[in-house]
């Protein structure tokens, strides 16, 4: 199990930053950072895209909140790790990775 959580983060990071670098190429707005007014605009461009949006805002602030009470229950070291490459690179590979931290601080056998 903590193999495939391991996969799941480096696929959660790798897919989405690809479309992240055709847009930074395509728009000069590396990494959707360099001009956060423009991502905003077109990340609430329409209702639907502003329903998916809020869903991510809301499931992130849910897992860094449990992560920081879960991480000081089970003795998961630098959760802030997770956190700073969950809102660089994505939720599709900070949750993920944040479990097979967990996992590999567990005895568990794979």
């Amino acid at each position: 199990m903590k193999r495939l959580f391991a996969v799941l983060a480096f696929l959660g990071f790798l897919l989405p930053s690809y479309l992240v670098l055709l847009e930074s190429i395509e728009t000069g707005n590396w990494f959707l950072y360099l001009n956060p007014g423009y991502t905003l605009q077109q990340l609430f461009a329409n209702r639907i895209s502003s329903i998916f949006a809020l869903d991510l805002f809301y499931g992130v602030l849910i897992f860094f909140l449990w992560s920081y009470f879960d991480a000081r229950q089970q003795g998961v070291k630098r959760v802030w790790i997770v956190w700073i490459l969950t809102m660089v690179l994505g939720f599709a590979g900070g949750f993920p990775l944040y479990l097979y931290l967990r996992m590999a601080r567990s005895k568990t056998v794979d």
